[in-house]
C-alpha cells in the first residue's frame, strides 16, 4: 500500500497529476491557482511595503447566517462550498472585517485572478492616461504600427478598452480547435506553445465586417493588446509598471506575479496572481476615487468615467446583458446599473465594490467551469445580500 503524501492528503491527488493539460480542470485547478507560477512562466510583481498584515479578521459568526437568493435561501457558508471559494474578503469603510478561507488555501497566498486582470490593466491605461503618455481616442496604430492590416488596423484604443472592437474571433473555452486553444498556446498556457507568440497572435487576428464600437463584444485578445499599448506608451514592462505605479502607492503586501509568454509578453488579459486583501487594496483604491493611504493613484475623472459611462446600446447589443440588464462596461470594469462595479474572472472570480455602502467584496474560487451563468447570477445576488448583512 503506498503511503499518501501530506500534498495528497490536503489536496486529494499527487502533485505529479498536475499539468498544462490538466491545471484549469477540478479537482486539480483547486492547488494551480495557488501556484501558477509552477506551470506557466510567471514575472514578479514586486511589493515595496514592508508592513506586516493586519491580523485576519474573523469570519466565522457569519457563516451560519442564512441568504436570501434569487432561488431561495442559503447559509453564506453552504454558498462558498457550493460556489467552489478559495477565499473571501470584506471591506467596508475602509476596514477589513472580514476573511475567509478553504481549508486548501492560506493567509497570504496568491490566487490567479484571471480576467480580472483586465480590470487592473486598465488602472496602469487611466495612470499613464493622467501623466500624458496615453491617449484613449488614439488610434492603436499611434502605439502599435505593425498593427495596420490586423483588426486593429482601423481601431481606437477606446474600442479596446471598451471591448468594442469588431473583432473576428470568439472565446471558445473549451474547445481545443478553436483559434481560442491556438491563443492559449501561444501564451504557454497549453501545452505545444512557444512557436507563436502572443503578440504576434494578437496582430494575426482579422476584423469583422461590422463597424467598431457598436457592440460589446467579450474579446481576452483586446486587453492582452492593452498590456502591449501601455508598454509601447510608457517604454516599461508590465510588471515594472504594476509595482511602481499600483503596488507601491496601495500598499500591497503580497509579492504579485503575471504570466507572461515565450519573449515575456505578460497576460494581461488574465495572468495576473495577487493575495485576496491587496485585491480588495485595489476595490478601496476605486471606492475612494482613486486614492490609496491618502496619495492619488488615479484620477478621479477616470474613475468617474469608467463607473459610470460607457454605451448602454453597446452592452445591451453584447455577450453580457443577460447578467446586468442595465449594466455598462467601460474601461474594462463592469457597471451593474444599480451603483455597484466589479472586475470579474473566469472560474469564479470577482471584485464587487458598492460605494453606496462602502462595502468592497473580494472572491476567489474553482469553480470547475470557466462560465456558469447561472452561478454568475447566484453570485451577484450573494454579495447584493452580504452588503445588506454586513
Amino acid at each position: 500500500m503506498t503511503n499518501r503524501t501530506k500534498f495528497e492528503e490536503a489536496y486529494g491527488f499527487r502533485r505529479s497529476a498536475v499539468a498544462l493539460a490538466n491545471w484549469r480542470t477540478a479537482p486539480f485547478n483547486r492547488w494551480s491557482f495557488l501556484n501558477v507560477g509552477e506551470l506557466v512562466p510567471s514575472a514578479r510583481i514586486e511589493a515595496s511595503s514592508s508592513e506586516a498584515e493586519p491580523a485576519i479578521a474573523d469570519f466565522s459568526a457569519l457563516l451560519g447566517e442564512t441568504l436570501s437568493l434569487s432561488n431561495g435561501t442559503e447559509t453564506v457558508a453552504a454558498f462558498l462550498d457550493r460556489s467552489s471559494a478559495d477565499a473571501l474578503t470584506v471591506m467596508k469603510g475602509g476596514r477589513f472585517i472580514g476573511d475567509w478561507f478553504a481549508p486548501h488555501m492560506q493567509p497570504g497566498n496568491r490566487h490567479i485572478i484571471f480576467s480580472i486582470s483586465k480590470s487592473l490593466t486598465a488602472i496602469l491605461a487611466g495612470i499613464l492616461e493622467g501623466e500624458g503618455r496615453f491617449d484613449p481616442e488614439a488610434p492603436v496604430t499611434a502605439y502599435i504600427p505593425e498593427a495596420t492590416g490586423s483588426a486593429y488596423g482601423d481601431a481606437t484604443v477606446r474600442h479596446v478598452l471598451d471591448m468594442t472592437v469588431s473583432l473576428d474571433f470568439e472565446e471558445a473555452y473549451l474547445d481545443p480547435e478553436s483559434s481560442f486553444a491556438r491563443y492559449r498556446r501561444a501564451t504557454l498556457w497549453n501545452p505545444g506553445g512557444g512557436d507563436e507568440g502572443l503578440e504576434e497572435f494578437l496582430l494575426s487576428i482579422k476584423r469583422r465586417p461590422e463597424p467598431h464600437g457598436d457592440v460589446f463584444r467579450y474579446r481576452s485578445p483586446n486587453s492582452d493588446l492593452l498590456g502591449v499599448l501601455v508598454e509601447r506608451a510608457s517604454g516599461k514592462r508590465v510588471p515594472e509598471l504594476f509595482a511602481e505605479k499600483l503596488w507601491a502607492p496601495l500598499g500591497a503586501r503580497g509579492e504579485g506575479a503575471i504570466t507572461v509568454d515565450r519573449v515575456g509578453t505578460a497576460r494581461t488579459a488574465g495572468g495576473i496572481s495577487m493575495t485576496p486583501r491587496d485585491l480588495a487594496r485595489v476595490g478601496e483604491m476605486m471606492r475612494q476615487g482613486g486614492v490609496a493611504n491618502g496619495k492619488r493613484v488615479v484620477s478621479e475623472t477616470w474613475v468617474r468615467d469608467t463607473t459610470t459611462a460607457g454605451s448602454l446600446e453597446a452592452w445591451k447589443r453584447g455577450d453580457f446583458a443577460h447578467l446586468f440588464a442595465q449594466g455598462r462596461y467601460r474601461n474594462k470594469w463592469y457597471q451593474s446599473g444599480k451603483g455597484s462595479y466589479c472586475g470579474i474572472g473566469i472560474h469564479g472570480q470577482w471584485l464587487f465594490v458598492d460605494p453606496a455602502s462602502e462595502v468592497v467584496i473580494v472572491k476567489m474560487s474553482s469553480q470547475p467551469t470557466p462560465v456558469d451563468d447561472p452561478l454568475d447570477h447566484d453570485n451577484v445576488d450573494f454579495f447584493e445580500a452580504l452588503v445588506r448583512m454586513v
